[in-house]
């Protein structure tokens, strides 16, 4: 394996903002948001829309969604 072309991986924290989790895990993720965890140390903070903690796959719970409010959020964030 070649040696510095790969890169560093690090403890990071994976917050879900939908289901009020995070995730304590290793990762190459870059982000300059940080958090302070359970154990007392400073991490690096990556949120996320959706994780296994709020996907209805893996949460057995099916949710209705508004297929036109989810069209006009995508116009209002992304432009037309």
């Amino acid at each position: 394996m070649k040696t510095r072309i790969h890169p560093e991986s690090r403890p990071v924290v994976f917050r879900d903002r939908a289901a009020d989790a995070a995730f304590l895990t290793r990762s190459t993720a870059r982000t300059s948001k940080s958090i302070e965890w359970e154990d007392g140390k400073t991490y690096p903070l990556v949120d996320v829309e959706i994780s296994s903690a709020s996907h209805p796959l893996y949460t057995g719970t099916a949710r209705i969604t508004d297929t036109e409010g989810r069209v006009e959020r995508f116009h209002r964030r992304y432009g037309h």
